[in-house]
């Protein structure tokens, strides 16, 4: 039978040097001490404890401990047990300060996250316990490399229903978030031989450095009132679009270039990388259902939970063109690199229709923050127009020409996170510069979006 103290107490590395028991553990525990490696207020293990886990007498410990007490290194209190002191912690010489913390902005409309304060808690801890009481054991083992099979059905039977996917849960691999899964595709393609992926002439610059650390280079495609035109694509072996909801221009792709991209993959053997980066929301328009749906041999369809639910979630996936899935989920090492019960959880989520009420709930809402933006900027400063407010969770606000800089500056100064246009434009658009902000309306609590408005309209010409 094991010793009682074999599953008692807590662990704690420490290792008596010297001469003695007695002084070497001393020394020992006070050098964890001073070094900072013990914090203070840490629990130490009981004195029996560490003595069977030393193999040394228990008394050797106490004594050990008492002499600590009494240099003020521990404290000992009765029913507490015994910690390390409070006391100020000096950092051994030559070791680099620590930086500076970044202070927080007073309000944030940077686009790209979600109000992570409405994250369905409640819910989503009902779908884990479910999960997690129906799964297997196997289902905890390193598993498939594609995913868990019950996210993979969940999600083709609801990207079939709700954004008109032609989804093969064979054929879906899930990824920690969207980069993680331009990444494998960039590795996949450069794999094949491709050299070059053409890209929107406004989208977000860490798209262009992932690919470009697969070894491939990126050419910027034209934009006009009708999305980006796919004229100059003969270069190309693949391209990168956001045709649903333009990011950040915030148009869709209009029908007729919808087609003439996919006619493109099919006469050259290129490939469609789709990114539905937030395809659920939309507010006074039918819903622009999945460029996939054309030609699923020829497109990859990219979605992710990160502005539906959570980016801190790191789930998304891709459904990919026979042939493609395999080496896709090669190129993730051969296991899955997804935490399971994460997607139990989201399998439960959506096969149990608290996914779709959440999405309702969250499209209400930011409706309404959209709508008190437009209200408020038509108001309070007139100089600048709304755009691409159909769908999303941003909108492009023009302002007059000139401007977005110092904009931009004076929002920083008033501690007012916001975005520019230009941070957004590639460095080899062909395009006239256009001075705009884009605003998210996504990140700020419901109790601070008063004051984001505020804020806003302050820094606004007019």
């Amino acid at each position: 039978m094991a010793e009682p103290w074999a599953t008692l107490g807590i662990d704690l590395l420490v290792e008596p040097t010297g001469p003695g028991l007695r002084r070497g553990l001393t020394d020992a525990l006070r050098e964890a001490v001073r070094s900072g490696r013990l914090a203070p207020g840490t629990r130490l293990p009981s004195s029996r404890a560490l003595a069977a886990d030393l193999g040394i007498a228990r008394n050797t410990v106490a004594d050990a401990y008492a002499d600590l007490v009494a240099e003020g290194w521990l404290t000992a209190r009765q029913g507490s047990g015994t910690r390390v002191a409070a006391r100020e912690v000096v950092p051994p010489s030559g070791t680099p300060p620590h930086p500076r913390a970044l202070t927080r902005p007073a309000y944030d409309l940077r686009p790209g996250s979600p109000d992570l304060a409405s994250f369905p808690r409640a819910e989503w801890l009902k779908a884990a316990r479910r999960a997690l009481n129906a799964a297997p054991y196997q289902a905890l083992g390193y598993g498939d490399p594609r995913g868990r099979p019950e996210l993979r059905t969940a999600l083709a039977g609801y990207l079939s229903r709700a954004r008109g996917v032609r989804a093969d849960p064979e054929r879906i691999v899930v990824c920690a978030g969207f980069a993680h899964g331009l990444k494998l595709l960039g590795t996949v393609l450069r794999a094949r031989g491709a050299r070059t992926v053409a890209v929107e002439s406004y989208g977000l610059d860490v798209h262009g450095r992932i690919l470009d650390a697969c070894g491939l280079r990126t050419t910027a495609l034209p934009f006009d009132r009708l999305g980006t035109d796919p004229g100059g694509l003969a270069a190309a072996e693949a391209v990168l679009l956001t045709p649903a909801h333009q990011f950040p221009m915030g148009v869709p792709l209009h029908r007729d270039r919808r087609t003439a991209v996919v006619d493109w993959a099919r006469r050259t053997g290129g490939l469609v990388l789709e990114d539905d980066y937030d395809g659920e929301f939309r507010y006074d328009r039918q819903p622009v259902g999945a460029l996939q749906g054309l030609d699923p041999d020829r497109v990859v369809y990219l979605g992710t939970a990160s502005k539906s639910l959570a980016p801190g979630l790191r789930l998304a996936w891709m459904v990919l063109p026979p042939g493609l899935a395999e080496e896709t989920a090669a190129a993730k090492g051969g296991v899955d690199t997804c935490g399971v019960l994460d997607q139990l959880t989201l399998a439960e989520f959506l096969t149990s229709g608290a996914y779709d009420r959440h999405v309702r709930a969250t499209r209400l809402r930011y409706r309404r923050r959209r709508d008190a933006l437009v209200a408020a900027v038509a108001a309070r400063a007139p100089h600048a127009r709304v755009t691409g407010i159909a769908a999303g969770l941003h909108v492009l606000l023009r302002l007059p020409p000139g401007t977005e800089q110092s904009v931009v500056q004076a929002a920083h100064w008033r501690g007012l996170a916001l975005h520019g246009l230009a941070r957004y434009t590639h460095p080899a658009a062909p395009a006239e510069p256009v001075d705009a902000l884009v605003v998210g309306y996504g990140t700020p609590p419901d109790h601070a979006w008063a004051g984001a408005l505020d804020a806003l309209c302050a820094v606004l010409p007019g």
